[in-house]
């Protein structure tokens, strides 16, 4: 069974490799030491979900409209399953997302899961910087005059 506290840490991980770029994820894989053999579980396949959301955010839920969405589930030659999803129709994506997910699951080889997920953290802070920059710089302060007569 798993912990409550790894399976945090595992769902922060396959929402960040879920945000990894392919390029991210592909040079990680190359760079990897001994790379493990991979078993297809299932897919990559794409299909669609649909994407719901709430009146001001707090307000009652409806259906705002589909989103296409590539999985894929890997078995690494040890038995440890993967699974990984992704935005978008790329299934390499999501299959490379699999294989770091079910690595993560490896106490001797999370060490470098986790350098490709802060480096995928950084680079998304970086962009969130960026846009915070973007939106201040065109930022207007109202302010009201209290006139002194009453």
């Amino acid at each position: 069974m798993v912990s409550d506290g790894h399976f945090e840490g595992r769902q922060k991980a396959m929402g960040l490799l879920a945000k990894a770029s392919r390029a991210e994820l592909q040079a990680a894989f190359d760079a990897l030491d001994g790379k493990p053999a991979v078993e297809p579980v299932r897919g990559p396949e794409t299909g669609l979900v649909m994407v719901r959301g709430r009146i001001g955010g707090g307000g009652a839920p409806f259906n705002l409209g589909e989103a296409t969405v590539s999985r894929a589930s890997v078995r690494l030659d040890d038995g440890t399953v993967g699974h990984g999803q992704a935005l978008g129709t790329d299934g390499a994506k999501a299959r490379l997302a699999a294989i770091f997910d079910a690595l993560f699951q490896q106490p001797a080889r999370a060490g470098e899961v986790e350098a490709l997920l802060a480096a995928v953290e950084a680079r998304i802070a970086g962009e969130d910087a960026g846009k915070a920059r973007q939106t201040a710089a065109t930022r207007v302060d109202f302010f009201t005059m209290v006139r002194g007569e009453d």
